[in-house]
């Protein structure tokens, strides 16, 4: 059992570690949210350049779709790395994809725009276009890495995991007599 814990726990490490490289490459591949700065009333307020655009939900579904995507790769490398799973093993899964997720969130945010728009819109100007900060709207969004990850292992273990070995089935030869069968209902013959 302590081995099992050990091995979950460099899983756990190293599934969270990742969450760096999706928190990178969500900030690459999301859509910029494009926003206008504009005073009104001596005060500066900041709106959606596009009213009608979905560049936000763009966002948020490029993280979805990147979380889901690391869920199966690690879930895949987990398997073939320890075919006979265990429920250590499959909780630091689980708990490796969402620290994932939450690091991949924390990164991105970072490396994206300022998160200060009305400072951004000063700084800009009055009237010109600039992106917004990344922003996850859908905190579900956290889940789809670890509930990818234990649907792929759980599927790959039913699979092509190791089967247990059904005892009743299996009788040593010394113990089997020529001829004995069953007789009504599973009792010998009498």
């Amino acid at each position: 059992m302590k081995t099992e814990v050990r091995e979950a726990a460099v899983v756990a490490v190293v599934v969270a570690l990742f969450g760096a490289l999706l928190g990178v490459l969500w900030w690459w591949l999301a859509p910029s949210v494009p926003l206008v700065g504009d005073v009104v009333d001596k005060s500066w307020v900041v709106y959606f350049n596009d009213t009608e655009g979905e560049q936000a939900v763009g966002v948020d579904g490029t993280f979805t779709l990147l979380a889901l995507t690391f869920g199966l790769v690690s879930a895949v490398a987990v398997f073939l790395w320890r075919r006979r799973g265990g429920v250590p093993l499959v909780v630091a899964l689980a708990v490796g994809g969402f620290l994932g997720s939450l690091l991949a969130w924390r990164v991105g945010v970072w490396l994206g725009p300022a998160e200060d728009v009305i400072a951004h819109a000063k700084e800009v100007g009055k009237g010109v276009t600039f992106s917004a900060p990344l922003k996850l709207g859908a905190k579900g969004a956290w889940l789809a890495w670890p509930l990818a990850a234990l649907v792929v292992h759980l599927g790959l273990t039913a699979l092509f995991g190791p089967r247990d070995v059904e005892p009743y089935l299996q009788l040593p030869e010394a113990h089997q007599q020529p001829g004995a069968g069953a007789g009504p209902y599973g009792a010998p013959p009498a």
